[in-house]
């Protein structure tokens, strides 16, 4: 039986309790591919999902193993009946929801065709791993957010120098926002790069604020009477000011991505990669992410 190596946890636990197993080789089927991956990005996310805090709050219920991982790029080498992509082609995307068995982290994986994008050949595998999930939680971001009403438009981005800050800084000046990045003041410059301003310290009454650092109510007390919050992640209360306060579910959207990879291939938007490591080395990766202040994604190979 043909198999495949794939990062999982049994019982989270942080970065120890994670396991690479081997698995059954499937075979796509309609309208599905087989991806050979060839990176995959580390994001915070799979960090809380290692530690069990999806867990936690009943958003996983495996009974064997969790996979890890939400975002790959790779090569097409199977393709079930009703597909129009070619096997080898260079494609990325990015799997949604926390409860499944299987992951990004690993050798293989069997995908919608319409949740891929073919990646631009300008655009390196790695450099194109870091844009699926990222790119598309900040595409949905602003579209939670809308037009810039004509009474605002004055949009805070907290963590404006992350992975997803940084697609929002750029992605809602085109939806006619005034965008203000909050970050540390080394990533002044990084910040600004991307057309916005800058601040270090932000008091309230802001239009909007698009929370890619997770400050939750902390972020909410920023937003005006009857303005707009975005989180990254549910549960920030509603505080009766009238503010209409979302949280982005991110989606798989391979038109969508097709858009996100050609701005990044021509520059428009920003691709950074930290680091390139084995798969094998996936625990301390996990370690070094959280230990925080890394600007670019850590990227494994299989």
């Amino acid at each position: 039986m043909n198999t495949f190596r794939t990062a999982v946890v049994r019982t989270p636990g942080g970065p120890d309790s994670i396991e690479i197993i081997d698995v059954p080789v499937v075979e796509p089927g309609p309208g599905e591919v087989r991806v050979e991956i060839a990176a995959a990005a580390v994001n915070p996310v799979d960090l809380g999902v290692a530690d069990g805090f999806f867990h936690g709050l009943g958003l996983i219920n495996q009974p064997d193993h969790t996979g890890l991982g939400w975002d790959f790029v790779g090569v097409v080498v199977a393709v079930g009946p009703d597909t129009d992509l070619a096997v080898g082609t260079r494609v990325a995307g990015m799997v949604g929801g926390f409860d499944r068995d299987f992951g990004t982290y690993a050798e293989q994986l069997v995908v919608p065709a319409a949740d891929v994008a073919v990646v631009p050949d300008e655009l390196d595998l790695e450099a194109a791993s870091t844009v699926p999930l990222n790119g598309l939680t900040a595409a949905q971001i602003v579209d939670l957010l809308g037009d810039a009403p004509t009474d605002g438009n004055r949009l805070l981005v907290t963590g404006a120098a992350g992975a997803v800050g940084g697609y929002v800084v750029s992605l809602a000046q085109d939806r006619g926002w005034q965008v203000t990045g909050l970050a540390r003041a080394e990533d002044e410059e990084y910040v600004r790069s991307l057309g916005a301003d800058f601040t270090t310290h932000a008091d309230s009454g802001w239009d909007a604020v698009a929370d890619g650092a997770v400050l939750q109510e902390q972020g909410l007390a920023l937003v005006r009477d009857g303005g707009i919050f975005v989180g990254v992640r549910p549960g920030a209360a509603p505080t009766g000011r009238g503010i209409t306060a979302t949280a982005v579910s991110v989606r798989p959207d391979g038109p969508r991505l097709s858009d996100l990879l050609a701005r990044t291939a021509s520059g428009e938007l920003p691709a950074r990669v930290h680091a390139v490591l084995p798969l094998n080395q996936v625990a301390d990766v996990h370690r070094a992410v959280a230990k925080g202040g890394v600007r670019g994604r850590y990227v494994l190979k299989p």
